[in-house]
């Protein structure tokens, strides 16, 4: 039986004629530095996705928090004032707005001020300027607190030249108001104790 001496020399002579390579200092510094080289660079490649994850994911964030604003298009019912497009969308009318209609809940043009005291209802599209020979520029005046007195109109361009006045005997009410030429009017209104204004487009016939 072989006892542990024995076992030791066999062994010995056995790993006598292996050769282990001995990689020289210069080789061992240079794969030293090869391999911190290709660390920073990982480490770069990371810190570089995780910037570009973070700087994408913040504004998405701050969307999640902040709802859509919903903004109203010119000229709808909803954008009180500001009505200078062509045509005038067809909205439901104020419940105040509604004396006189058949129908209790009339869908027609209309601009309401912007203070929301009064409506101007348009009977017909477009308003022109001149005149159309096919179709006058019927403003139906709606006032939401009865008042008494004249409505007294001041339209101007924006840039506050051309101004042209008009009035509505009896306060609001029906009324043809023509102007003299095309462009987005914006209208100074008066009447009794109260004032409003709105926008109104002209254009030609």
């Amino acid at each position: 039986m072989i006892d542990e001496h024995e076992v030791a020399q066999l062994l010995r002579a056995a790993t006598d004629d292996v050769t282990v390579p001995v990689t020289p200092e210069r080789d061992l510094v240079v794969a030293g530095s090869s391999r911190r080289r290709r660390r920073r660079v990982a480490t770069s490649i990371v810190a570089g996705a995780a910037a570009v994850a973070v700087a994408a994911a913040v504004p998405m964030a701050l969307s999640a928090d902040r709802p859509e604003r919903s903004v109203a298009p010119a000229g709808s019912p909803d954008a009180a004032g500001a009505s200078c497009v062509q045509p005038v969308p067809s909205g439901l009318l104020p419940d105040w707005a509604r004396a006189g209609f058949s129908d209790p809940h009339p869908r027609i043009p209309y601009v309401t001020g912007e203070r929301g005291d009064i409506v101007a209802i348009l009977f017909a599209q477009p308003l022109t300027a001149p005149a159309s020979t096919d179709h006058t520029n019927k403003v139906l005046w709606v006032s939401r607190v009865a008042t008494e007195g004249d409505l007294r109109i001041t339209a101007t361009l924006p840039d506050g030249s051309a101004p042209v006045a008009r009035v509505v005997e009896g306060g609001p009410g029906p009324s043809i108001i023509d102007l003299p030429r095309t462009g987005c009017w914006h209208l100074e209104l008066d009447w009794g104790d109260r004032s409003d204004s709105l926008d109104l487009a002209y254009v030609a016939p």
